[in-house]
């Protein structure tokens, strides 16, 4: 009797450990994730508190895995409130559009610009003026933009330095908001020529070669020089990759077609698919609703 009641004393204890885990145990979810996905020693998982969700029942929990370098990955996880239960995935509300999340996180006021306010249709792009990536589809959207949309597209450009792997980026970034602030028009010129110079512009000739294209443009020199010495604009350049980071952003470029999401290069003949079917779509459907990024103005794929 004696032994029978200790092993039932063992069991008991041992179910009751098993029981008593939790995914609301942060470590306890660090190794069931890191099991799940073979997520090796290097990479660190980073784990936010839970926080109410929409979904009846369920927390919301963050998390972030990174190699503490430029890879960066962030998912959302819900548990139950027992902590028995993961859901990996993206709740939708059919009331709103499939993109309101992203809708409602976008901000584009004050950002440049380009094509009428009143456009069906607006493309967010985050960008980095050293990433060569970005620097094709740019030149796909100034191709092509203007010329088959010229009513019915806005295009907003989001700065979105990768610092840890292009060392000139961020100072780039601060000067074309420099020259934004002066001569929003300039700005564009910018944007063209600097992705032109891409292959020609260092971390060292950056300034020089920035204030020699301004030179032939309307603008002061010497207030652009001291708006670059002096980063005024870099707050500017850190709440677009503020923003980037709660849109879980991970790469660029990264459009949002009125919200729908466009990781990486995109073709011509893909983006105008996607722009047609907006297009279409608002015709077909004249109710009005939450415009996409007003603008007050005067597609987890990683690289």
């Amino acid at each position: 009797m004696h032994r029978t009641a200790l092993l039932l004393a063992l069991c008991a204890g041992a179910f009751a450990q098993q029981k008593a885990k939790s995914a609301l145990d942060k470590p306890t979810l660090e190794a069931y994730l890191r099991h799940q996905f073979m997520l090796t020693a290097n990479l660190k998982v980073l784990i936010d508190d839970p926080k109410p969700s929409d979904l009846p029942g369920m927390l919301s929990v963050d998390v972030v895995v990174t190699d503490g370098g430029s890879s960066r990955q962030q998912v959302q996880f819900y548990i139950s409130k027992d902590g028995s239960k993961i859901v990996q995935g993206k709740v939708f509300d059919v009331r709103e559009s499939p993109f309101a999340g992203d809708l409602k996180l976008l901000k584009t006021e004050g950002q440049p610009a380009a094509g009428p306010a009143g456009a069906k249709v607006t493309l967010v792009v985050f960008s980095d003026f050293q990433c060569q990536y970005c620097r094709e589809e740019a030149k796909t959207l100034r191709q092509n933009l203007q010329k088959s949309y010229a009513n019915d597209v806005r295009l907003v450009f989001k700065d979105l330095p990768l610092e840890q792997i292009h060392p000139w980026a961020k100072p780039a970034a601060v000067a074309g908001r420099c020259i934004f602030r002066q001569n929003q028009a300039a700005f564009w010129d910018y944007h063209d020529w600097i992705f032109e110079q891409q292959s020609n512009i260092t971390s060292e000739n950056l300034k020089s070669k920035v204030l020699e294209f301004a030179s032939g443009k309307p603008l002061d020199t010497l207030q652009l020089t001291q708006c670059i010495d002096a980063k005024s604009t870099e707050k500017e350049v850190d709440r677009n990759t503020a923003e980037s980071r709660v849109l879980q952003i991970s790469s660029t470029p990264t459009l949002f077609v009125n919200g729908r999401r466009l990781v990486g290069n995109v073709t011509w003949e893909q983006l105008r698919g996607v722009i047609d079917y907006e297009i279409d779509y608002a015709r077909r459907n004249p109710v009005k609703e939450e415009p996409c990024c007003e603008v007050k103005l005067a597609i987890p794929v990683q690289k």
